[in-house]
């Protein structure tokens, strides 16, 4: 095993959103970072700038199947996290998350690994508490089509529980709220680069149902310094621990800061709200903040407007907004004309999971 000041760290989706950033984190530590990703929902641009860093290793690997490497420690954000990636294929993204979760903690048995598991805010489903604290049960539909994730996250939690104590085994949960930041998917369908794409489009921004119904909003820096404390924590502080922001915004809120920070001319339109979407959503963090010593210091404007800079860049010019009627082209939701399918095409998006 490595000294503490240099670790051997593998980070599953590690081309993804979050993991890209956990990746450029550890790295700054001086650790060394074993990337695993299958390019599902990954992209080979958000590790583009890490790829000659002479600590960084790429790894192209499915969790579903077994993986035998010698790490340190273990992040586990391996799964489509969006509902339209995720919903494409449900019974692979339940196999993610759950035989995912078995191959990850089979290693980190028998390595004698830390190992820390990314959980979601959707374990507490459409809640009937507010705030949620890591106590509540949840509110779950599990047969409806956000099941495959919330469920699968929920059983992925029961699993690290369960080898924690059959195995006593060094187990960290973050209960992860919205995240937000540079190296979203444009085309996932999340409510930020939704906004975003359509207000630098001049598109109208679609908002479902009222807009009245509330998220917490917290920047990506934020949530990885949250990532670290809790893996840096002691070995009895397990989690699950909610990690987010507790300042509460509503969908019509968001929409009218986000046009006016790109000084759009967007509309905004209302539809139907889709099945089993939360009324309210937001963090109660007091264990976060007793336990871990945390809490997000990025204000919501200020990284909204670092995030509206990235998309920005004119690769993302092609992309339009994503709807239920998305077409799945070469493993990437596209709305987008074909010229925009070859740029995806060359940002590294392969294989299958």
């Amino acid at each position: 095993m490595k000294e503490a000041c240099c670790k051997r760290i593998l980070v599953t989706g590690g081309a993804g959103f979050l993991g890209s950033h956990l990746c450029e984190f550890l790295l700054a530590q001086g650790h060394d970072v074993l990337c695993v990703d299958n390019f599902y929902t990954g992209s080979k641009h958000n590790i583009a700038h890490l790829r000659n860093h002479p600590q960084f290793e790429l790894l192209l690997h499915d969790v579903t199947f077994p993986l035998y490497v010698e790490v340190d420690e273990i992040y586990n954000l391996a799964c489509p996290a969006s509902p339209i990636h995720y919903q494409h294929d449900p019974v692979q993204t339940t196999k993610t998350s759950v035989h995912g979760a078995i191959n990850m903690l089979g290693l980190a048995k028998r390595v004698k690994a830390r190992i820390l598991q990314a959980s979601t805010s959707e374990v507490y489903g459409d809640p009937l508490q507010h705030p949620q604290t890591e106590e509540y049960w949840g509110h779950v539909n599990p047969i409806g089509l956000r099941s495959c994730y919330d469920e699968g996250k929920r059983c992925a939690e029961t699993l690290f529980m369960d080898y924690r104590r059959q195995h006593d085994l060094r187990v960290k949960i973050a209960r992860i709220f919205n995240t937000y930041g540079p190296r979203m998917h444009p085309n996932d369908g999340r409510v930020v680069s939704n906004f975003i794409i359509q207000a630098l489009a001049g598109e109208p921004i679609t908002i479902y149902g009222d807009g009245l119904q509330t998220r917490s909003f917290c920047y990506v820096d934020d949530l990885i310094d949250g990532f670290d404390r809790l893996m840096k924590s002691p070995d009895d502080v397990t989690g699950p621990i909610n990690l987010g922001n507790p300042v509460e915004c509503t969908m019509l809120e968001l929409a009218q800061t986000i046009i006016a920070i790109c000084e759009s001319r967007s509309p905004i339109m209302c539809k139907p709200r889709p099945s089993d979407d939360p009324e309210r959503r937001r963090p109660d963090i007091t264990l976060a903040g007793s336990l871990l010593g945390w809490q997000p210091k990025t204000a919501l404007e200020e990284g909204l407007t670092r995030t509206v800079e990235y998309f920005r860049q004119p690769r993302f010019a092609a992309y339009t907004s994503p709807s239920a009627s998305t077409p799945f082209i070469g493993n990437v939701l596209h709305a987008a004309p074909p010229e925009a399918r070859s740029l995806a095409d060359l940002s590294g998006r392969t294989g299958s999971k």
